[in-house]
Order: structure tokens, then C-alpha cells, then sequence
């Protein structure tokens, strides 16, 4: 209710969004998720755009800009290698062996829904020397899906909210 609510009382704003375009949810996905520690609602703005835009075109834009920003984590674990074995031992062994074996489907399913523990399989990937071209392809296709999944949500739930209550876009 309380996002129905602000959804309403903000629709004016919810236009602005449309001035993103689809440039902005590129722009906005990497950088909000170039983030390791603080975490930036662009999931938030992808939904957003959804709604207002074509979601598919949303979700492939937010697909796109994505994997650069996860680059952070990644260059993150590829740089602190010796740092991030010794602070994780077990564990760390235990991801590292996951990462050798099947890096690329776990990077791909880890990276197709919304995840607040990416960052940590995106620095293993980096600590394990995973091939760039390949941490940023399965990267790529799973943001992809997760963007047009959050995108299409928005298309259907923003116009369903707002329908509800009378307000047209």
C-alpha cells in the first residue's frame, strides 16, 4: 500500500523518469552497480522505465550496463586475491572450487535475479583469474534477464497500480 501510495502521489515524477530513456538505464545500471559497499536502487529506475518504456528495450539497456559496472568486484578480487584467501579460508576454498569448475553458469545464475551477495562472486571470479571475456558474457546474459524481468514487472505492475487507482501515464 505504501508503494501504491507513493506511486500515485508521484506520478509527475514517474514521467521525468521517461527522459532517461534508454540511455539512462544504462547509465544507471552500471553505476549502480559499479557500487560494492553502498548499495544504489537502479533496479528501482529500471522498474521504473519499464513502465514507461518499451520493458524490453529497458531490460537489454540495463543488461548492458551492468556487467561494466560489477567490473568493480571484480577487479576488486583480482587485485586482493592473496587478501580475499586468507580473510575467507574455507569458504573461500570451498567458491574457488565452485568458480573452476562451473564459473560461467554460476556467475550466469547468480547474476539472472536480484542478488545483494553478487559483489562476493564477482570478486571470486576476479581471485580465481577468471577470463574477463567470460565473467563479462555470463555477466551480461544474466543481467539481461534480471533487467527485462524487472522491467516487464514494471510495465505490468506500475499501469496495474495506477489504473487502480485512476491515473493514466
Amino acid at each position: 500500500m505504501v508503494v501504491t501510495g507513493a506511486l500515485v502521489l508521484l506520478r509527475g515524477e514517474l514521467r521525468d523518469f521517461q527522459s532517461y530513456g534508454y540511455l539512462g538505464a544504462f547509465v544507471i545500471s552500471l553505476l549502480s552497480s559499479a557500487t560494492i559497499i553502498v548499495p544504489v536502487p537502479g533496479l528501482a529506475v529500471v522498474f521504473a522505465l519499464g513502465g514507461l518504456l518499451n520493458p524490453f528495450f529497458v531490460g537489454i539497456a540495463s543488461g548492458a550496463g551492468e556487467p561494466f559496472g560489477e567490473l568493480t568486484g571484480y577487479m576488486a578480487g583480482r587485485g586482493g586475491h592473496v587478501a580475499f584467501k586468507i580473510r575467507n579460508g574455507h569458504r573461500y576454498e570451498k567458491i574457488e572450487g565452485w568458480m573452476r569448475r562451473r564459473g560461467m553458469l554460476l556467475v550466469f545464475l547468480t547474476s539472472s535475479f536480484p542478488n545483494p551477495v553478487f559483489d562476493l562472486i564477482g570478486a571470486a571470479a576476479g581471485a580465481i583469474k577468471m577470463p574477463l571475456w567470460k565473467f563479462i558474457l555470463a555477466c551480461w546474459a544474466g543481467k539481461t534477464i534480471k533487467g527485462v524481468g524487472i522491467a516487464l514487472a514494471g510495465y505490468f505492475g506500475l499501469r496495474f497500480f495506477l489504473n487502480l487507482f485512476g491515473v493514466s501515464l
